[in-house]
């Protein structure tokens, strides 16, 4: 989660770096971080990871990298697997805090081939955090994306760089990323896993996939977040389709292990709301996004010391975004809390009542949002090398901003059908092309457009409705079917309530003179 944001960190001099010096502190961490590894104490474990490597990272390398794999490697024994969990670390704090060169790049990607290689055909026997398996899957689906981005800047490339790229044209390949994310997902028979727990023959749920029976969780939980990176991939690539589909084994509906660490949880939710978002599935992407604002809502206050608490703010900001632009697109009010509701219109309230308006200034609006709130598409293909050399890091995410602008253009058609639908509970087909300024003929076609983009399909293949607004026609008269919403007063007697509890509470800490 730490490395979603996608813009090219400044380049931090690295003057008075010694690879090969180890202070004392980094030895007894990686003296303990060891021990505990071969112990299989998750519990402290996950406390040197998330709070050790923070602490020191901050005090000793702030601006430079952490001591090279080869000088802490004899304190461990020389253990290979050891070494290269290290080196993930090594290189993740680099991307963190620098700028990587092109050969850290490619060592990078050669580390994660190794690290997974073991993973995926040696002998496991670790027990590692939720929490550290989610951000290596995290990290290596953000430096594929980083290195497709640095790759398409070919306008300054120097000729070594163009040399290096030439040679290593394998390093950070699409084709390579995805089959190490399904090769992880199939050798852990995650899905199969999963299946059987509904049966009631596996606990990978209950136990949030830890193994309480002296095996490993390794590869169980990497295969699993790996079909998060799979939808995070496929959605940089535009592929919505296929990205839902490889969420489709994780019952998002129910708690899971993907909710027991907050990256994981944040990261599934805005890309299948996005993916749904494209896939004009507006109702599903609208409640999706509401459940994951309020769960963030009610809970950031726990994560302000966590190293992720600015990433989750900036999703937080992303995703009321999309909502603002699924709800214009989707006029579905009644399916967002009020909670989310009374954000949602402090922050975007005016924008989306201009948005309602479309014309030249509401579509400024919607490519504002949209380029805010989207992901950072790239363009997987390695560059051509020809001169003149060219930048095209911008293309995929050009692309991807027209197709939704022409989508959103469309529903500037059906703004004026559903404006006269709600007014009206019947209708005569003449009467309504009198008042749309159409002939009949072009009436019906719009009709059939409203039909078609207020509908969509869903995963198993069933045709939904979006429509707040629905009708049919028989013979020459429209008769309006409105889902009216059944009132809900919960929310705001209980908000009442505590709020009065509030006023209670300060009355009673007056001391009376």
């Amino acid at each position: 989660m730490a490395n979603q944001d996608y813009e090219e960190r400044p380049q931090t001099q690295e003057l008075g770096y010694d690879p090969n010096f180890v202070p004392d502190s980094v030895k007894s961490f990686v003296v303990h971080l060891y021990r505990h590894i071969r112990e299989k104490n998750v519990y402290e474990i996950h406390q040197m990871y998330e709070s050790s490597f923070q602490t020191l990272s901050e005090r000793l390398f702030k601006d430079t990298p952490w001591p090279s794999v080869d000088a802490v490697a004899h304190y461990v024994d020389n253990d290979h697997v050891f070494c290269l969990l290290y080196r993930e670390m090594w290189f993740r704090h680099l991307y963190a805090r620098l700028t990587p060169t092109l050969r850290q790049r490619i060592d990078s990607w050669d580390n994660y081939c190794s690290l997974f290689q073991v993973v995926l055909h040696g002998v496991v026997n670790m027990q590692l955090p939720n929490q550290w398996l989610w951000d290596m899957v995290d990290e290596f689906v953000y430096q594929f994306q980083s290195f497709c981005q640095y790759r398409a800047k070919m306008k300054n490339k120097t000729e070594q760089e163009i040399t290096l790229l030439r040679q290593f044209d394998q390093a950070w390949n699409v084709y390579g990323v995805l089959n190490f994310l399904q090769a992880l997902v199939e050798k852990s028979t995650i899905i199969q896993i999963l299946e059987q727990e509904k049966e009631g023959l596996e606990q990978f749920t209950a136990t949030d996939g830890y193994d309480y029976n002296g095996g490993s969780n390794v590869l169980k939980v990497l295969g699993y977040f790996s079909m998060v990176g799979l939808l995070r991939v496929h959605c940089l690539l535009g592929d919505y389709h296929t990205g839902i589909k490889c969420l489709l084994p994780i019952d998002i509906s129910q708690q899971g292990v993907y909710t027991s660490v907050i990256g994981s949880h944040i990261t599934t939710i805005y890309h299948y709301g996005f993916a749904n978002l494209m896939l004009r599935r507006y109702v599903e992407a609208i409640r999706e996004f509401n459940k994951i604002l309020l769960y963030i809502f009610k809970t950031k206050q726990y994560h302000q010391k966590s190293p992720q608490y600015e990433q989750i703010l900036k999703k937080n900001e992303q995703m009321y975004a999309l909502l603002a632009i699924c709800l214009s697109l989707c006029p579905q009010t009644r399916l967002v809390d009020e909670t989310v509701n009374s954000q949602l219109r402090e922050k975007y309230g005016e924008k989306m009542a201009r948005m309602q308006r479309y014309d030249d200034e509401a579509f400024a609006i919607y490519d504002e949002l949209f380029s805010y709130a989207c992901p950072k598409f790239i363009t997987p293909s390695a560059p051509s090398f020809e001169e003149p050399l060219v930048n095209y890091n911008q293309d995929a995410y050009r692309l991807q901003l027209k197709l939704f602008l022409y989508e959103a253009k469309q529903q500037q058609l059906l703004s004026g059908v559903r404006t006269f639908l709600k007014v009206y509970s019947t209708i005569s087909f003449a009467k309504l092309a009198s008042y749309m300024e159409v002939d009949e003929s072009t009436l019906r076609t719009i009709l059939i457009t409203y039909k078609h983009k207020t509908h969509a399909v869903d995963s198993d293949g069933k045709i939904t409705s979006n429509a707040d607004v629905d009708f049919y026609i028989d013979e020459d008269t429209i008769h309006v079917v409105e889902s009216k919403p059944a009132k809900r007063y919960g929310d705001y007697f209980l908000r009442q309530i505590v709020k009065l509890e509030g006023v209670i509470n300060e009355m009673d800490g007056i001391k009376l003179d």
